[in-house]
């Protein structure tokens, strides 16, 4: 299933910012900073379980369920 790990970071994105332009930036910055540039991955990105796992461990750190 293409796309989830878009899914998964857009939805990271928007549980922390919600609304906010400046934490939607942040929490980009600490995505980016944890290896994962959400403007790298699309609807169309193929997704490795491995990611998604790191993901999911991100999430979680982060204080988000995804």
């Amino acid at each position: 299933m293409a796309g989830q790990i878009k899914r998964m970071l857009d939805e990271i994105i928007r549980q922390r910012a919600k609304g906010d332009h400046t934490l939607t930036q942040t929490t980009k910055t600490k995505l980016i900073l944890k290896g994962f540039n959400p403007d790298k991955y699309t609807a169309l990105s193929e997704d490795s379980p491995e990611v998604i796992k790191k993901i999911r461990a991100v999430a979680a750190e982060m204080g988000i369920r995804i």
